[in-house]
């Protein structure tokens, strides 16, 4: 049986209804003083999942952030690019809005209920960052009752250095995101911004280009190496996704910043041998300066959709990883990670230093 789920938008003293039908969706957001919220019911799940909420964006302390507070570890994002993981905010401007239902999405996809985000309804940046960089502080302070943390950086974390527009949702729905990333860059402590886009909005990330507003690095996810398999592993929402998805790719290659394909690789669905030349055709015309190779992770609501065999182990990250880099000349193997089950290529053409100024360099690389 299909699902509905309904949206009330109220703007300018009328109500509009958006209604969706998707096997897999409900309810995530109400309408509140002409703002976009997410719902009190889907909030609550949130907020029981650790997230922090401020209305249609929200917050989290990912694994590695934790894991770094009793020195424990670090992102591969710091190994590869030198960020500061115990100081990253990993966050988003739409919680729960996104064009695409991915298989391998550990997020709540399911929760996911609309394409429209009209500018009259939602958030200003300042808004958006200050309320969240509050939330994040709600969420540290807990561990300073945990011993084995380290006292220094907890307090030191409570000053984001970097900002992950990432998270949960798409980003680049947002329809105020140049104005989000610059407020990003007038913050004291500010050294970097990261955003990863599915690509499906190319007219945003023209905008940025166009506004003067690109972050730090950009990522864009590439799962797939022709339609039908785009289809198949990112479960789109528009008609025109794999097309939109082209747009993106070609712009990719034009931007003035640090630019990135991520793939995320799935047994039986975008790992076989037979593609590796389609992807390598693919990624050369969007021309990175970095292409991260990763294994999916059999974790959070993916659970739901994959099995846990169907994550790659290492070795074959390895593998699959010089396939690429035998079919690309400009590119070559620039580091790894194995608890990530990951390895990063790096463009020797279109060659930018790995690491971001202002960081220390990792002691081990």
């Amino acid at each position: 049986m299909t699902k509905r789920s309904h949206l009330t938008f109220k703007c300018h003293c009328a109500i509009r209804f958006c209604i969706m039908s998707c096997s897999d969706e409900y309810i995530s957001h109400v309408d509140s003083s002409n703002l976009i919220q997410i719902s009190a019911s889907t909030k609550a799940k949130l907020k029981k999942a650790k997230y922090g909420v401020y209305n249609h964006s929200a917050v989290e302390l990912c694994h590695w952030t934790k894991k770094s507070f009793s020195n424990e570890g670090t992102c591969y994002k710091h190994k590869f690019y030198g960020i500061s993981t115990h100081r990253c905010m990993e966050m988003t401007p739409t919680a729960m809005n996104c064009e695409n239902r991915c298989i391998y999405c550990w997020r709540p996809t399911e929760f996911y209920d609309t394409l429209q985000m009209p500018a009259s309804l939602v958030d200003e940046p300042d808004m958006i960052i200050n309320n969240l960089i509050e939330e994040r502080r709600k969420l540290i302070v807990g561990h300073y009752g945990n011993t084995k943390t380290d006292k220094v950086k907890l307090d030191e974390s409570l000053f984001p250095q970097h900002y992950a527009i990432s998270l949960s949702g798409e980003p680049t729905m947002y329809p105020k995101l140049p104005d989000l990333i610059k407020y990003l860059y007038t913050l004291k402590n500010t050294k970097s911004v990261f955003l990863v886009t599915n690509g499906q909005e190319p007219e945003m990330l023209q905008r940025l280009i166009e506004e003067d507003a690109l972050p730090t690095q950009l990522y864009l996810s590439t799962n797939a190496s022709n339609k039908k398999m785009f289809a198949i592993v990112n479960r789109p929402r528009y008609r025109d996704a794999w097309e939109r998805w082209q747009r993106s790719l070609e712009l990719l290659s034009e931007m003035n910043t640090r630019t990135v394909l991520r793939m995320t690789i799935i047994r039986n669905y975008n790992d076989s041998k037979s593609y590796v030349n389609e992807f390598a055709q693919m990624m050369e015309r969007g021309n990175p300066h970095f292409i991260e190779i990763k294994s999916y992770m059999h974790i959070g609501m993916s659970t739901q959709r994959l099995e846990h065999s169907d994550m790659l182990e290492m070795d074959e990250i390895r593998n699959y990883s010089n396939l690429l880099c035998n079919s690309m000349d400009r590119f070559s193997i620039m580091d790894e990670s194995e608890i990530s089950r990951i390895v990063v290529l790096q463009n020797r053409e279109r060659f930018t230093e790995r690491w971001i100024d202002g960081y220390e360099k990792p002691l081990i690389q």
